[in-house]
C-alpha cells in the first residue's frame, strides 16, 4: 500500500463505509488519514457508541467530528442514538452534498417530540439535495418544517406514528418522488399500519408499496397515478372498496404484487368476492409480472370467472406470474385458471406455483397437488413448483 500513488490510495479508502473502519484507517499513518476525507459514505451501526469513548466524547460529537473531515459526503446512515442538536450540527456541515440519508430516529415513544421545536424531523430539511430519504421509528404528528426536496425520488418510512394530513404535507414537499414505501405506519385512526391514506399529488410516482401487517386499511385516496409502474399491496385485511380503488388507479402498472389475506369491514374477516378473470386482465393490459397470493388467486378462480371469454381475448404482455396456493378448495376452478393463464398469456415465459402450508385431512389436498404436479410436468418449460 505504501508504494501506491496518492490517487489510488484515496480511491481504495473512499470505498470504506463503516465508521469504525474509517476511524481505524486514520490511525494507520498520516498518509492514510489524509486520504479518508475522500470517502463518499459513512455508516454508524446501532452499537457504535455502546462503549464509552476514551476521549469522553458523546456520539453526537464523534459523528460531527468524522463528517466534518469529509470533503464531499454523499451518503450518511445513522442507526446509533442521536439528539436533535447533534443532527442539526452534522447537516449544517454536509447537508448540501448529501444525496442519501438514512436515520433511525427512535422517537416513537417520546411524547416530548410533539412539542419540541425544532424537532429531529425539522432538521432533516437542511439536506435539500437529497435523492433518497429513509426514516425508521419516527414520530410525525405535525408537519415538519421543510421547504421542498426538489430532487427527492425515494422516500421510505418504516415504523412510524403519523397523522393523515401530515403524510400529505410530507409528500407535498417531494414533487419529484418516484418511489414511496410505507411499512408499519401507525396513524391516529388505525390499530397499526396505514389505515387511511390520502396523497393528492402523485403524478410522478412510479413505485408504490403499502403494507399493513396487523391492522386494517380502510381508505386510500391518491391523485393521478398515470406514471405508476409497480404496486405492492400487503396486509391482513383491506376494505374491499380500498382494494378496488387501488386496482382501478393502477391500471397501467407493469408489476402488481398482491398479498392481502382478507377483506371485510371492521372486525369481520371475509374472503375476496369474485373477480372476473377477463375483466381484470382487460383493465390491466400492460401487466408484465403478477404476484398473487391466496385470496387474490381464489377470487380469480370462481366458477363464473371464465364463462364469458371472447375468442379474441388475450393477455398481451404478461411474462411472469407467481401464484401462492394455500387451500385445495375449488380445485377444479383453480386448475382451470392456471390453464387459462397459459392459454391466453401469449408472452408468458415463467409461472411459479408456491404451495404454502396447504393442510387438509381430506384426500382432496393430495388430489389437488397431484393435478398441479401433472400440470407442471406437461408445461415444464414454463411452469415450476416452489
Amino acid at each position: 500500500m505504501d508504494s501506491l500513488p496518492d490517487a489510488i490510495l484515496q480511491c481504495i479508502l473512499s470505498r470504506i463505509t463503516h465508521a469504525r473502519d474509517v476511524a481505524s484507517c486514520n490511525c494507520v499513518s498520516k498518509r492514510w488519514k489524509d486520504s479518508t476525507p475522500y470517502i463518499k459514505t459513512l455508516y454508524f451501526p446501532r452499537s457504535s457508541f455502546d462503549n464509552p469513548s476514551p476521549s469522553g466524547e458523546d456520539g453526537d460529537s464523534i459523528i460531527k467530528r468524522m463528517v466534518s473531515r469529509v470533503v464531499k459526503l454523499e451518503e450518511l446512515i445513522v442507526y446509533s442514538p442521536f439528539s436533535p442538536d447533534g443532527l442539526a450540527s452534522w447537516l449544517s456541515l454536509v447537508g448540501q452534498s448529501l444525496l442519501q440519508l438514512e436515520l433511525r430516529m427512535d422517537n416513537l415513544a417520546d411524547n416530548e417530540d410533539l412539542h419540541e421545536s425544532p424537532s429531529k424531523l425539522d432538521y432533516v430539511g437542511a439536506a435539500k439535495n437529497l435523492v433518497s430519504l429513509k426514516l425508521w421509528g419516527v414520530l410525525i404528528m405535525r408537519s415538519p418544517k421543510w421547504d421542498v426536496f426538489p430532487n427527492l425520488q425515494n422516500l421510505e418510512i418504516v415504523g412510524a406514528r403519523l397523522d393523515d394530513a401530515v403524510l400529505s404535507a410530507v409528500l407535498h414537499s417531494c414533487p419529484a418522488l418516484t418511489r414511496l414505501l410505507l411499512l408499519g405506519c401507525e396513524g391516529v385512526r388505525s390499530v397499526q399500519g396505514c389505515s387511511w391514506i390520502r396523497v393528492p399529488e402523485t403524478k410522478h410516482l412510479r413505485k408504490l408499496s403499502i403494507s399493513n401487517s396487523a391492522g386494517r386499511v380502510y381508505m386510500v385516496d391518491f391523485g393521478n397515478l398515470s406514471a405508476l409502474e409497480f404496486l405492492c399491496m400487503r396486509g391482513i385485511q383491506w376494505c374491499w372498496d380500498a382494494i378496488c380503488k387501488m386496482l382501478k388507479m393502477a391500471s397501467e402498472v407493469n408489476h402488481l404484487f398482491m398479498k392481502v389475506e382478507f377483506t371485510g369491514d371492521y372486525d369481520a374477516l371475509q374472503p375476496f368476492p369474485e373477480i372476473d378473470f377477463v375483466d381484470f386482465f382487460n383493465t390491466h393490459q400492460k401487466l408484465r409480472k403478477f404476484d398473487m397470493h391466496g385470496a387474490m388467486f381464489a377470487a380469480l378462480c370462481q366458477k363464473n370467472s371464465l364463462k364469458h371469454v371472447d375468442s379474441e381475448f388475450v393477455i398481451p404482455y404478461l411474462e411472469e406470474v407467481v401464484i401462492t396456493v394455500r387451500s385445495p378448495l375449488n380445485a377444479e376452478q383453480k386448475m382451470s385458471t392456471l390453464e387459462s393463464l397459459l392459454k391466453y398469456g401469449k408472452s408468458l415465459r415463467s409461472m411459479v406455483i408456491k404451495i404454502l402450508e396447504m393442510k387438509s385431512s381430506h384426500s382432496s389436498a393430495d388430489d389437488f397437488f397431484d393435478e398441479i404436479c401433472r400440470f407442471t410436468y406437461m408445461n415444464h418449460n414454463i411452469v415450476r413448483i416452489q
